[in-house]
């Protein structure tokens, strides 16, 4: 194919391929072929819009891809070569998209670095990965000020030799890489194999241990590519929302790589999507698609429209009955949807379990959500279902990937079981730790997830917890401790909880939203906090109406602080098990 030729989706499905895969929107699974295909489809397209920076700093796709290889052209002037770690922290920006790409792009490997790591977690991640360099944006050089090597400025993409004693980071001169002479024949020779690592991810820690997750150019652009039509029909032009990190393989793959891949303008907030500009934002972009953790929808629902509900209003009433409730959500619904644009096609929903009652109303309310399940280590998708109403049932992620073979190892009589997957979209290992890497993948190639699941006859898979968080049952029995999180988070004011082992029962760690309880009751906070104390003993005896006898919960303690969270707003549900476990020891208990 020509330089310049324009690449439509029909030739990239016309290739024929030796390992059978057919394409669908790049000419081949690395980062180059994607800049390529991209480039000369949607060239004079809006590729990447920051929200009220003014229409000059719009970025087409031509743009990026040319700044990318500028700025891949300026890597190799300065030695970076195949394999080199280059860690990249900062914001959701295109300049970070720009910086991936001229890095992958010559063979070198990504370290996305998640913005909101501890100090001592980014120094970690750059001292165990041997990264060669770094760009990093102003904001969060304080933290890596005392690092070595290359130094890029991730705000305007400049490298910066040296800074000027008693001078600043933000202002010490450099070289622009944007500016740099594009070397064709060069960036050619150095282009990489699918195969090759494209970057080193580590997860966020939610068991006390990060590990630097390989994964290839073909994991990570075969999942997008293959997601591209399944889930929802997207037509360039079409409008998405960021507001997760890039560093997360889930906002990268899913919510980047993808909608590029199909002409998508893509727009960031430039700052931390806190409601006062995040609505506006909502009403003047007017998005298609938005990816969310669960975390944004959950307080949605519980601030706005639990209440109405559960309230004594008319709504209320209407919704209380059978014959009225769906036209009463389907209008709660229709509100949702002009709360985000009115034009939303596809929310996508991972990164954590949804809650159920969350998910029974935007199913019954006819939102357009979409569930997706996955880890760093699978790049991330393995299953997923489409917005379509009929492609969702509550309680079910949906269908797993047709790349992927998926099994259940060690059935129990429930029919669940560890999930363990084998795939392109699996990672190669984790960096420089084989002994781990042995550790989850079994015999035969299975990357076991650590997710206990279980498949339905469609195909359909459903979450039922983590294996290592799964508890024992004084007569063997397994105890899912997000079930009955879920049934305990379905209670009026709570706003989250965790259950963990404690003296060989089950201890309930309930968050209630005080503020809430003292306007619903119409009483004083301090008030509410007298009475939550008292609440959360009737929430206990509720919830265990609805369990088995050996998963009742044994005692119940109010949290009055917010969980310890990832960057990825997951609880660090260890420290909170350890905390139990070194309690129990204080008071002599075994």
């Amino acid at each position: 194919m020509k330089r310049n030729e324009r690449i439509t989706e029909r030739d990239c499905r016309r290739i024929r391929r030796s390992d059978g895969l057919r394409m669908k929107t790049v000419k081949g699974y690395t980062f180059p072929d994607f800049m390529d295909s991209i480039s000369s489809r949607y060239s004079k397209r809006t590729c990447y819009r920051v929200f009220r920076t003014g229409e000059e700093n719009d970025l087409t796709y031509s743009q990026l891809v040319w700044n990318a290889q500028a700025a891949a052209s300026y890597l190799l002037s300065l030695g970076v070569g195949k394999g080199d770690r280059i860690a990249i922290i900062g914001e959701s920006c295109p300049e970070w998209m720009t910086m991936y790409l001229a890095i992958v792009s010559i063979g070198a490997i990504a370290v996305p670095i998640l913005p909101d790591f501890l100090s001592r977690d980014m120094h970690q991640i750059l001292s165990d990965s041997g990264a060669r360099g770094c760009a990093v944006n102003a904001k969060h050089w304080p933290k890596v000020s005392d690092i070595g090597g290359l130094l890029f400025r991730l705000d305007d993409l400049v490298h910066i030799p040296s800074i000027p004693e008693g001078g600043s980071f933000q202002e010490a001169p450099g070289f622009p890489l944007r500016t740099q002479k594009i070397r064709k024949n060069d960036l050619d020779a150095a282009r990489p194999a699918e195969s090759d690592t494209a970057s080193i991810i580590y997860t966020s820690g939610t068991t006390g241990t990060s590990k630097g997750v390989e994964l290839s150019h073909i994991s990570i652009l075969r999942t997008a590519d293959l997601a591209t039509d399944v889930y929802v029909r997207l037509k360039p032009g079409m409008k998405a929302l960021s507001i997760l990190p890039m560093a997360h393989v889930y906002e990268f793959t899913i919510g980047q790589i993808l909608p590029l891949m199909k002409g998508l303008e893509v727009n960031f907030l430039g700052r931390q999507p806190a409601v006062s500009i995040l609505l506006p934002a909502l009403a003047e972009i007017r998005p298609h698609v938005m990816l969310s953790v669960p975390l944004l929808i959950e307080k949605v629902y519980r601030s706005a429209v639990a209440p109405v509900l559960s309230g004594d209003g008319r709504i209320a009433k209407l919704a209380g009955n059978p014959l009225m409730r769906p036209f009463v959500l389907r209008t709660i619904g229709r509100r949702l949807c002009k709360t985000f644009g009115h034009r939303l096609k596809f929310f996508g929903i991972g990164g954590a379990p949804l809650d159920g009652e969350v998910e029974r109303f935007l199913h019954e309310a006819h939102f357009p959500y979409a569930l997706g399940y996955g880890l760093t280590e699978t790049a991330p998708l393995v299953a997923g279902c489409g917005s379509r109403h009929r492609d969702q049932k509550p309680g079910f992620i949906g269908k797993v990937v047709s790349d992927d073979d998926v099994r259940l190892i060690g059935l129990n009589e429930e029919g669940v079981g560890e999930i363990a997957v084998k795939g392109i979209n699996v990672m190669k290992g984790y960096y420089m730790r084989p002994d781990l890497t042995a550790e989850v993948f079994t015999e035969d190639g299975y990357f076991l997830t650590g997710d206990l699941g279980y498949l339905d006859r469609r195909g359909r898979l459903a979450i039922r917890g983590r294996v290592k968080t799964m508890i024992l049952g004084p007569g063997g029995e397994n105890i899912y401790p997000e079930m009955i999180e879920s049934l305990i988070n379905s209670q009026d004011f709570v706003e989250e909880s965790l259950v963990v082992p404690d003296n060989g029962g089950l201890l309930a760690l309930i968050r209630i939203d005080v503020k809430m309880m003292a306007e619903k009751l119409r009483i004083s906070v301090q008030e509410a906090q007298k009475e939550a104390e008292k609440y959360i003993a009737s929430i206990r005896k509720d919830v265990n109406k609805q369990l088995s006898a050996f998963s009742k919960i044994s005692s119940v303690e109010l949290q009055e602080q917010p969980f310890e969270r990832t960057p990825t707003q997951k609880i660090k549900r260890f420290l909170y098990t350890k905390r139990r476990q070194g309690k129990d020891r204080k008071d002599g208990k075994e």
